[in-house]
């Protein structure tokens, strides 16, 4: 990356924290039920919509994690219409299939229950509802939608994409193998249940995947460039529970404490780069999400400390922070050794999950195309700690191959 485009980068970030403030940022409202997901169904009867739009994925709902959702809405009356069709990282063709069934039905609110997948889609099915002209293909970037979308409930079933707090929807284009985010606050859910029951069923890989992408989210948010007192705050939430809970909740999947404080840690996460965004991982995990639909978690797993290592010493002040945070330094190390000892500490947990240090498919000649559109995602969006071009996230790739 040349000097010119170095200065328009940041300029452009400089702006974008400037103008932040200014935007109609929130949360979703959190509520809790005794009685899980099941206890939804009263409250959403109260709201008197005339028919839900239930989204998740075929393996979610054939686990039975749908059937105490459902219940609640039959018991209480409320009409819904089922959508389980969702496929891992969705597609433009499945984002509109969805939306023929919203629309098909006469609904006019959503509740996704599920990972990142049937959340992304939610999200889109919302926007393509409150702006029916506008293609998905013309979301694509920052702040395309601007209008409020159908109340949208986000239910996780897995701790890990923090979707149920975000701006962003991820979208794959199966025609031209590209993977891309569409950011707009309008596409924060209205409400979000965590129940950590709807998690203690996951397989271990999932739960080790999906853990290191909620930490991958609030490690980038922590050390970019556009943070806010609330961002580092619940990043730094966020990595302590993971780095506390993690193994537990890999290793002894009924722990419901070890469950229970890992959605916490995902949602805050998702605060945090709601906010403060996501960086060099998250652009390059995309991008081989969109070419050979390696699952997002995976991708952000294995890329996460091979970028931070990259990043070098525009890196360390933050890392060495989270390293006192974590306890996995001591007080006698200096800045660079205390940011080494907390990318080896991911690497360990990386290890005893047994996360592979390198994707397996890449194609050298895939490659430079790759790189070219995780530059164009991440350049001038992502206010990292370093800038990188093309050329040197192709190199990126060359070390995870």
């Amino acid at each position: 990356m040349n000097a010119f485009e170095k200065v328009w980068c940041r300029t452009f970030q400089i702006v974008m924290k400037v103008a932040s403030p200014l935007l109609p940022w929130r949360e979703p409202e959190l509520l809790e039920f005794s009685d899980g997901t099941r206890g939804l169904g009263a409250f959403v009867a109260k709201k008197g919509y005339k028919k839900v739009l239930v989204v998740t994925g075929p393996n979610v709902y054939k686990k039975g994690l749908a059937d105490e959702l459902i219940k609640g809405l039959e018991e209480n009356n409320v009409p819904y219409a089922l959508f389980n069709r969702v496929v891992n990282n969705p597609t433009i063709d499945n984002i509109e299939e969805a939306f023929a069934l919203y629309k098909a039905e006469g609904c006019n609110a959503i509740i996704a229950l599920g990972g990142g997948s049937p959340m992304d889609l939610a999200k889109v099915v919302g926007a393509r509802a409150a702006k029916p002209n506008k293609p998905v293909k013309k979301m694509k970037g920052l702040l395309k939608i601007m209008k409020r979308i159908p109340d949208l409930y986000a239910i996780p079933t897995t701790a890990g994409s923090g979707s149920e707090t975000t701006i962003a929807a991820v979208v794959s284009d199966s025609v031209t193998h590209e993977k891309y985010p569409i950011n707009d606050l309008s596409l924060i859910p209205r409400y979000a249940i965590l129940d950590p029951r709807l998690t203690a069923a996951l397989p271990a890989q999932t739960t080790a995947t999906t853990g290191m992408d909620a930490l991958t989210h609030a490690v980038e948010a922590y050390i970019g460039r556009s943070n806010t007192k609330k961002t580092k705050e619940r990043a730094e939430q966020a990595v302590k529970l993971i780095f506390d809970n993690l193994l537990t909740a890999y290793e002894h999947g009924d722990d419901l404490t070890a469950r229970a404080n890992m959605q916490k840690a995902s949602y805050y996460a998702g605060v945090a780069f709601t906010r403060a965004y996501v960086g060099y991982v998250h652009a390059l995990a995309h991008a081989l999400g969109g070419f050979y639909g390696t699952p997002h978690g995976l991708a952000n797993s294995v890329l996460l400390p091979v970028v931070l290592e990259y990043y070098g010493e525009s890196a360390h002040k933050p890392l060495a922070r989270l390293a006192e945070i974590t306890g996995v330094c001591s007080a006698n190390d200096d800045t660079a050794a205390k940011a080494a000892k907390f990318i080896a500490k991911i690497k360990e947990m990386n290890d005893i999950m047994q996360i592979p240090k390198n994707i397996d498919g890449i194609k050298p000649e895939d490659v430079p195309e790759m790189a070219k559109r995780a530059a164009a995602e991440g350049n001038p969006l992502y206010p990292v700690p370093r800038l990188l071009g093309a050329d040197e996230l192709e190199k990126i790739y060359g070390l995870i191959m």
